[in-house]
C-alpha cells in the first residue's frame, strides 16, 4: 500500500514531473484549466473528458496517461463540484479522496495544483485542510504485517502542493499537522493489541509528550490507594497488570487562567470482569481506551502547535479481567469523593474509572471546564449509531461551544438529556448509588452517574462508543480506529479558550 512520506508546498507553476492533479469545478470542464498546465492541449483533453462523462462533479475524477506534450506520467483531473461555499470539511475530504486516487496508480511523485481553479479562491487554511485529509487518508495500521516479496522495493509517495502563497500554506500546515499527528497517535493507540499496550505501557505513551513541553505525572497503585480511589482500583484488581493514572499538563496560557481539563477512560482491555461479555466481538474491547487515546492525541495537538491555553489531560488506565481477585456483583466500594457505589454489573466499569479520575481532576486543578470522553455504553449506539457521539452536560454554554466545535471539526455530536428524574433509576437501598440502572436509558443513567463526580464544575460527558472505532470508513479514515475526539477537543480550545 502506498504511504505518504512527505508533504511540501511550492509556487503554483505548471506541474513538471510524475503525476499531476488538477482541480476542476463542476460544469467548467478541462478547457478552463490554466493554459500553462495544458498548453495547446485543451481541445483534446476536453474531448476525452466528454467521452468519459467527466464534468467536474464533486469527488469525481478522470485519470489519463499524460499526453506527450505535458512531460508528465499521468494527469488526474479531480472534480470539486460547485465552487461556491466550499467548507474546511470539503477541502479535508478532497485531500483524502485525491490521495485515494493516487494509491490506485501507485504514484511516487505527485504535484497537486491548488491554484484557484476557474476563479475558486483557495485560502491557505483550506490548503492545510487538504493536506490534513491526505495525511489522514494515508494512515494504515500495519505494524504487525510482514512485507510480501513484491512490496520490498516499493517507495513512499512525495506530495507537493502547488499554491499561490506557499509561505502562508506552510504556516497553516504547521498547525494542522500537529492536529493530524494527534489523530494518528490516537488511532495507533486504539489499534494496538492489548497484549502490547497495557496500563503501564499506555502511561509511557503519555510520558512521551514531555518532549513537546507537556508536564507528565504518573500515579501508581500506591499513590491511588493513598488518594482512596477505590472505584478505579476496584476495576483493576482482577488483572495482574497494575493500574496507572496519567496526568498531563500543558501550560501555554496565562498563569492565573483556570485550565481546560480533558479526562479519558482508559480500559486497555475489557472482558466485562465477572459479568463477562459474550465471546463474539470481544476482541474489539482492545479499543475500550478510545477516550484516553483521544485525550493523549488532543494533548499532543495543543502542545505541538503551542496553544496559548492551559490544558490538563487525565487518563485512568486499567484492565478489566475475571481473575479470582476481581470485584463481584454486589460489592460496595467507596470512591475518592466519599460516595459509596454498589457494583451490580462489573461490565459497567468505565464509569467507575471516570468517577475517581473526574473527582481528582476537579479537586486538584479547579478547571474552568471539564470534559470526559469514554467508549462507555452500547446504548449510545442504539440511539445514535456510528455517526454521532452522545453529548451530556450540566452547562448550556459549554454545550453550545462543543456543538459548534463539533461542526467545525467534522466530528459530530448530538446532545441527549440529563435530569434528576433519571437519578431514581440508579438509586439503591444499599449505597449512595449503583453503577448501572439496567437496559433503559443506559447512556443517560451512565451520564447521570458521572455527573455526581463533576462537583458543579461546568462539565460534559462524550460517549464515543459508536465513533472511536468500527465507524463507517470515509474519505479521511480507512482505519478501524478513527481517532475521534482529537480534532473536536483541539477545535474547542482554539475557538474558545486561547488567550
Amino acid at each position: 500500500m502506498t504511504k505518504l512520506a512527505k508533504i511540501s508546498f511550492s509556487k503554483a507553476d505548471a506541474p513538471k514531473k510524475g503525476v499531476a492533479v488538477v482541480l476542476v469545478a463542476d460544469g467548467l470542464g478541462l478547457g478552463a484549466i490554466s493554459g500553462e498546465v495544458v498548453a495547446g492541449l485543451e481541445g483534446g483533453l476536453e474531448r476525452v473528458a466528454g467521452i468519459a462523462g467527466f464534468s467536474g462533479k464533486k469527488k469525481t475524477s478522470l485519470d489519463l496517461v499524460a499526453p506527450a506534450g505535458l512531460g508528465l506520467d499521468r494527469l488526474i483531473a479531480f472534480g470539486i463540484g460547485k465552487a461556491e461555499d466550499l467548507t474546511d470539511a470539503d477541502w479535508r475530504s478532497f485531500g483524502g479522496a485525491v490521495f485515494a486516487e493516487l494509491q490506485k496508480v501507485k504514484a511516487e511523485t505527485v504535484e497537486v495544483l491548488l491554484e484557484a481553479p476557474q476563479g475558486v479562491d483557495i485560502p491557505a487554511c483550506a490548503v492545510a485542510e487538504f493536506a490534513m485529509g491526505a495525511k489522514l487518508r494515508a494512515y494504515a495500521f500495519d505494524a504487525y504485517k510482514t512485507k510480501k516479496k513484491d512490496e520490498t522495493g516499493s517507495k513512499d509517495l512525495k506530495l507537493t502542493l502547488k499554491v499561490t502563497d506557499p509561505k502562508s500554506a506552510r504556516k497553516y500546515w504547521g498547525v494542522s499537522q500537529a492536529v493530524a499527528d494527534g489523530v494518528v497517535l490516537a488511532r495507533d493507540l486504539v489499534n494496538e493489541p492489548a497484549n502490547v499496550l497495557g496500563p503501564v505501557e499506555f502511561a509511557r505513551k503519555a510520558s512521551d509528550l514531555e518532549k513537546l513541553g507537556v508536564e507528565v505525572e504518573i500515579l501508581g497503585e500506591k499513590e491511588m490507594k493513598k488518594l482512596k480511589m477505590a472505584a478505579l482500583l476496584g476495576v483493576a484488581q482482577g488483572s495482574v497488570r497494575p493500574p496507572r493514572l496519567a496526568v498531563m499538563r500543558w501550560n501555554g496560557g496565562k498563569k492565573a487562567d483556570a485550565p481546560v481539563a480533558f479526562v479519558g477512560k482508559g480500559v486497555v482491555f475489557d472482558t466485562g470482569g465477572i459479568s463477562i461479555k459474550p465471546a463474539g466481538g470481544m476482541e474489539e474491547m482492545k479499543g475500550d481506551m478510545g477516550g484516553a487515546a483521544a485525550v493523549i492525541g488532543a494533548m499532543h495537538a495543543v502542545a505541538a502547535r503551542k496553544a496559548k491555553a492551559n490544558v490538563i489531560g487525565v487518563i485512568g488506565l486499567v484492565e478489566n479481567m475475571p481473575d479470582g481477585n476481581a470485584q463481584r456483583p454486589g460489592d460496595i466500594v467507596t470512591a475518592m469523593s466519599g460516595t459509596t457505589i454498589e457494583i451490580l454489573n462489573t461490565d459497567a466499569e468505565g464509569r467507575l474509572v471516570l468517577a475517581d479520575a473526574l473527582w481528582y481532576t476537579q479537586e486538584k486543578f479547579k478547571p474552568a471546564i471539564m470534559i470526559d470522553l469514554a467508549t462507555l455504553t452500547g446504548a449510545v449506539l442504539v440511539a445514535l449509531g456510528n455517526l454521532n457521539a452522545g453529548l451530556f452536560t450540566n452547562n448550556d454554554d459549554l454545550a453550545d461551544k462543543l456543538l459548534a466545535s463539533a461542526k467545525a471539526s467534522g466530528e459530530p455530536l448530538w446532545r441527549l438529556p440529563l435530569s434528576k428524574d433519571y437519578d431514581k433509576i440508579i438509586d439503591t437501598p444499599n449505597a449512595d448509588v449503583k453503577n448501572t440502572g439496567g437496559r433503559w436509558a443506559g447512556s443517560i443513567t451512565a451520564a447521570q452517574f458521572l455527573q455526581r463526580f463533576a462537583n458543579d464544575v461546568p462539565w460534559a460527558h462524550l460517549d464515543i462508543a459508536g465513533t472511536a472505532f468500527g465507524a463507517p470508513k470515509d474519505d479521511i479514515c480507512q482505519s478501524w480506529a478513527s481517532g475521534y475526539g482529537v480534532r473536536l477537543l483541539n477545535q474547542l480550545v482554539a475557538d474558545h479558550y486561547e488567550n
